[in-house]
């Protein structure tokens, strides 16, 4: 689809738009986060990876959802008339713990709205900076890229590859319970994590989709085993789907981690501080 000018100029004036929520931070809700990630559930000990998205999750009426599962467009990010929407990219500073059954304060602001035309089709980047404050002092200040794109052609099956691996690479194999696990531990709807004819035959998909997050807490937590990261900076290049081996992998010095398909593509990487 087309993209007119004058959309691209309203979607612009979203720019500087912002949000505050406050929530007590549940320890059950972390610790059902902390189980769909398959970690330690002593939350009160050892809080999960990236345990932060455990918390102000997105709350619509079930007459505000589409029929892709998410939320209606509109509110606090641009209207984009484009189909497809993702979670491509953030850059995670933790700066304090958070205490869980205390209350915090989130406040989220649209940074830049981005239009980007190239052979692929339109892109529509909308980056929102997130800071979650307890007794005023920001514990988590993340930056998130959602990207907006075309529908595009149906991505073919995955041609499997023998997987090389490292002495300290991980293999992981994501399962459909553990995509839905996922998805009710973060409230998130995107029938393409859960509705396998949705996701085939609307989105040309041939598999579930593993969802961006859960991809990088599982690289976060792979990084962690060299110590507790202060910053973590993720980019999603390729779909993941379920069923299939996904190779966890490190550079020498641990500062650069990939999540790489069967096929041998570098699904995400990440750049981690410690």
């Amino acid at each position: 689809m087309s993209i007119a000018p004058d959309d691209i100029v309203h979607w612009k004036t979203w720019a500087g738009r912002s949000e505050m929520r406050r929530e007590r931070l549940d320890r059950e809700a972390s610790r059902r986060f902390a189980a769909a990630l398959g970690e330690n559930l002593d939350v009160e000990r050892q809080q999960p990876s990236l345990g932060h998205w455990a918390f102000f999750l997105p709350v619509a009426a079930a007459s505000e959802i589409d029929s892709d599962g998410h939320p209606k467009r509109g509110g606090l990010l641009p209207p984009v008339s484009l189909p497809r929407r993702m979670f491509a990219a953030a850059d995670i500073r933790v700066t304090a713990p958070l205490e869980l059954d205390k209350i915090a304060c989130r406040t989220s602001t649209v940074i830049d709205v981005t239009h980007k035309a190239g052979r692929t089709g339109d892109l529509v980047l909308v980056q929102v900076e997130h800071l979650i404050e307890q007794d005023a002092t920001v514990c988590v200040r993340e930056r998130q890229t959602i990207v907006y794109r075309d529908a595009g052609a149906p991505t073919a099956a995955l041609v499997a590859k023998e997987m090389e691996r490292g002495g300290e690479d991980i293999v992981w194999q994501p399962r459909t319970v553990d995509l839905f696990r996922f998805s009710a531990a973060t409230f998130n709807s995107h029938r393409i994590h859960y509705d396998q004819p949705y996701a085939r035959d609307e989105e040309g998909y041939p598999g579930l989709v593993v969802h961006g997050p859960f991809i990088a807490a599982r690289l976060f937590r792979f990084a962690a085993r060299k110590g507790a990261p202060s910053a973590f900076s993720f980019r999603a290049a390729a779909p993941i789907f379920a069923g299939q081996p996904v190779r966890l992998s490190a550079a020498p010095d641990g500062k650069i981690v990939n999540a790489i398909r069967c096929d041998g593509v570098t699904a995400m990487s990440a750049e981690v501080t410690y």
